[in-house]
């Protein structure tokens, strides 16, 4: 599958989905531009590739989505807002490697956690199409973060624990930033900053969200 796209996949419907952001308030212009230049189509199975540039979830297998681009542009938006520097970034979930990849134009070093095996293998193959080394990716449960790559300057999961889990406040840096989906039936995505290098964290709720449950265990 091309990389550029044509017909459903091409630069033109790209940036239909850009205006589609914009009007829903994504203002950040790096974002955008990635969001336009990503090629999302390449992060589905070539059934559903015609499709990708519509602002919908979409199924990649074992029970698992390619976020709507609006959260994805939403949650790097508030990410790269809230941090200070971004050195260092955590994603729990590596899924399709989609929302990995817009994350790794944007920071220095991506540190991606994904507990099913050949979501990740996909993800790793991704990546190399589109040449990107600054992505680190782990087989593990994303609940327990990667404590041995930390402190991050930012976590971003991309699946949603019932309670934030300790681990990944305790792997913050200094005024670290976490954006989480947060929630059972139903969910929201919050914006959570480490005061410092105190144990205290400030919790700000930004608006409703519907993602896959944050799972334990791993899936070969």
């Amino acid at each position: 599958m091309q990389l550029q796209g044509v017909g459903m996949t091409s630069q033109r419907t790209r940036q239909r989905l850009v205006q589609r952001l914009m009007d829903q308030g994504v203002t950040n212009i790096q974002v955008l531009d990635i969001m336009a230049d990503t090629p999302r189509h390449i992060f589905l199975d070539e059934a559903l590739s015609h499709r990708a540039y519509e602002d919908t979830a979409l199924p990649i297998g074992f029970g698992q989505t390619l976020s709507q681009p609006y959260i994805v542009a939403r949650m790097t938006e508030v990410l790269l807002g809230a941090a200070g520097k971004l050195e260092r970034v955590l994603e729990v979930g590596t899924g399709s490697g989609f929302q990995t990849v817009v994350l790794a134009q944007l920071v220095e070093k991506v540190y991606s956690v994904e507990r099913i095996k050949p979501l990740q293998d996909k993800a790793r193959e991704r990546l190399r199409r589109l040449g990107l080394r600054n992505v680190e990716l782990r087989h593990a449960d994303g609940g327990f973060g990667w404590p041995e790559r930390g402190p991050f300057d930012a976590i971003l999961s991309a699946a949603a624990p019932r309670e934030v889990p300790e681990e990944l406040k305790q792997q913050l840096a200094p005024n670290g930033v976490l954006v989480i989906p947060v929630g059972g039936e139903t969910q929201e995505l919050q914006l959570i900053i480490r005061e410092g290098d105190t144990d205290t964290f400030r919790t700000q709720v930004l608006e409703p969200v519907k993602f896959v449950p944050l799972l334990s265990g791993v899936t070969r």
